[in-house]
């Protein structure tokens, strides 16, 4: 069986819930934005040897299909999973967790001192950029407060990984 339907060589795609938009409407570029990021978190997670940590990022992108499942779909009865207050509040523990382990980190770094951290840096920006499409999305269709939140919450989880990650802290020079 092969993968391609020609079903969008005209420029449309089908949602989750079978409903047909263009390529580029928001809610394709949400939730593709999503599916970048889980990408770049797979590549990150393939640098780390800690199993603890690889463990969570795989956790964080299984996660991430919920979200994209439910930023996919505009039928809200066809979402099966959701993003709960649990998801969000494991991501705050491990956000205190691994920036507690740090020595009171303050000020800008200049990240990627090693490939593990610069990995998660470039998944944390692109965290920051699905949150930033899901905003945009918020402003013209209904999408769970949860969604929202735990995407904000993931770019600080990521962050705090990356920074824990690091090989060495290099402060930013702002007169370099």
């Amino acid at each position: 069986m092969g993968i391609y339907t020609k079903t969008g060589d005209k420029g449309s795609t089908s949602l989750f819930d079978n409903k047909r938009v263009s390529k580029d409407d928001i809610r394709v570029e949400s939730y593709g934005t999503v599916d970048e990021l889980v990408s770049f978190l797979g590549l990150a997670k393939n640098y780390v040897e800690d199993q603890e940590i690889y463990d969570l990022i795989q956790h964080i992108q299984n996660k991430l299909f919920t979200v994209a499942t439910n930023l996919a779909t505009e039928d809200k009865s066809k979402v099966k999973y959701h993003i709960v207050e649990e998801d969000i509040n494991f991501l705050e523990k491990r956000i205190d967790e691994y920036m507690g382990r740090l020595n009171d980190p303050k000020g800008f770094i200049v990240p990627g001192s090693g490939k593990k951290s610069a990995h998660l840096h470039v998944a944390r920006t692109v965290c920051r950029r699905a949150e930033r499409r899901i905003i945009t999305l918020s402003n013209v269709a209904e999408i769970d407060p949860l969604v929202i939140k735990y995407v904000n919450r993931l770019s600080d989880a990521i962050y705090a990984l990356a920074r824990y990650l690091e090989e060495k802290e290099v402060r930013v020079d702002f007169k370099a």
